[in-house]
């Protein structure tokens, strides 16, 4: 590989990239991985034999409801973004660029934008947009870099807008548990990712991002596009073949997908008629039944949109099969006492908490929920695990309770640039490995991690402590 007419960071990434395709396993080999060093590690602290393998085997299905929502995210994703009238909306999208690089930071772009609005439709949509632009083969457009960087609304700025597990939350008081609101009350957008501080961190992360997009992407000879990869850049909506029995008339009729589509569009009109929008969006099923319901309409005909359906299940083998690990990972960390009875993550927490001061709790939290995050990727279930002993720890040293929330946000976004838990359903639309990503992620981290944690503590200091609001 021919890297020097490149830049720095070009060949930086490429020299990364290199690595990670030889050594950078499969994504379930990384979460067989985890459940082994944590299962060791809750032995070492003093966890019984019989605790540790009852602890995983009874964590090991607790993610099943979220497996299926995540399944679904993709599988609703990719029905609406393959929908005709949707796909000749992303070809019209992917005639902007004028050069490889350029597509590259385009669909960063893209994919961190929408990500503030929703990170399950990012993903999909900013995947579509990669092999819409792979199709423009006078680009010259590396492949790996272009997943990379619509990877970037879930490594970079997703919790720092609506789809904040978090901060939708702390926002609504009945979603909380109670122990939670005594120690936090209620935390309103205003305090969290409304603050001009969280504002003005999530610009600064998404300028930097696209400046790493375009210094890292590879040009002339030492890109390799989507036909290296063996990956076929058409459009993944081949035509509806002609209806060929009797039998198949509802099929192709358009009758059922109204039925069906004006039920679901008047559960959803009273759902966001009784609650407020961003409430109703923020519940992951309601997302869930918006998209599928969008795609069975915009696919007119039920043999379009099951059709759709078929393409899309592939994308979620990743999905189903890894996810049960994590599960088992994040019951080991909470649900296994040892010969104290703390538990990992109690033992994780004490060590940061008990070093942080007033002036750097922004870096000590944002130090441990990275870490944290890594093992246990789920930010709404993790926060949960957290919240009561990092906001009381926040209270005790009149840290601002609402930049607690983003410090949180902003790092929990972390540890995703190179763990392979939420790229599965990217990778599965693009037909790629983790590794092929990675290479190029890991120099966003390197970047981000200073830089985040440097914010955090900065904006800070800008903030005071406001006693807990009760409803």
């Amino acid at each position: 590989m021919n890297t020097s007419s490149e830049g720095l960071l070009a060949r930086a990434a490429l020299r990364s990239a290199a690595w990670s395709e030889r050594w950078f396993p499969d994504a379930w080999v990384f979460a067989a991985l985890g459940v082994a060093i944590v299962a060791l590690a809750a032995l070492a602290f003093g966890a019984t034999p019989t605790v540790t393998v009852n602890t995983f085997g009874e964590g090991f299905w607790s993610l099943i409801p979220f497996t299926m929502q995540m399944a679904f995210v993709v599988i609703g994703g990719y029905v609406v973004a393959t929908a005709p009238v949707v796909a000749r909306f992303i070809d019209v999208l992917a005639r902007v660029p004028r050069s490889g690089r350029g597509a590259i930071c385009y669909v960063g772009l893209v994919s961190m934008l929408a990500s503030l609005l929703s990170w399950g439709f990012s993903l999909v949509f900013g995947g579509l947009l990669v092999r819409a632009l792979a199709r423009r083969t006078e680009l010259r457009m590396d492949y790996r870099a272009a997943a990379a960087a619509a990877y970037l609304g879930l490594g970079a700025v997703w919790a720092m807008g609506l789809s904040s597990s978090a901060a939708q939350l702390q926002a609504n008081p009945k979603s909380m548990p109670p122990g939670l609101l005594q120690i936090t009350g209620v935390l309103p957008f205003s305090e969290t990712i409304f603050l001009w501080q969280s504002i003005a961190l999530t610009a600064v992360l998404i300028v930097v991002s696209l400046l790493i997009c375009w210094f890292t992407a590879p040009s002339g000879a030492s890109a390799r596009t989507a036909q290296d990869f063996g990956v076929d850049g058409e459009a993944a909506t081949p035509p509806l073949p002609p209806r060929s029995r009797p039998g198949e008339w509802l099929e192709y009729s358009p009758l059922l997908s109204l039925l069906i589509g004006l039920l679901g569009l008047g559960w959803l009109g009273h759902e966001f008629a009784t609650k407020p929008a961003v409430t109703a969006i923020a519940n992951l099923n309601t997302y869930n039944f918006l998209f599928l319901t969008l795609g069975l309409l915009l696919h007119w005909r039920p043999r379009s949109f099951l059709n759709a359906v078929a393409r899309a299940v592939p994308s979620t083998a990743g999905v189903l099969i890894q996810f049960p690990l994590y599960g088992g990972i994040a019951a080991l960390l909470t649900h296994a006492p040892g010969t104290d009875g703390a538990t990992l993550s109690h033992h994780l927490s004490g060590l940061f908490v008990r070093i942080a001061s007033t002036d750097t709790f922004a870096l000590v939290m944002g130090a441990y929920s990275a870490i944290l995050g890594f093992f246990v990727p789920s930010g709404g279930g993790k926060w949960l695990v957290e919240a009561p002993y990092v906001m009381q720890a926040a209270n005790d040293l009149h840290a601002h309770l609402g930049w607690a929330v983003q410090i949180y946000n902003a790092a929990e976004a972390l540890p995703n640039l190179i763990n392979p838990f939420w790229m599965l359903p990217l990778l599965g639309v693009l037909g790629i490995k983790a590794r092929d990503v990675v290479g190029f992620t890991f120099i966003q981290l390197v970047v981000h991690v200073p830089l985040v944690l440097g914010l955090l503590w900065l904006l800070g200091l800008t903030l005071s402590y406001v006693p807990p609001v009760m409803p």
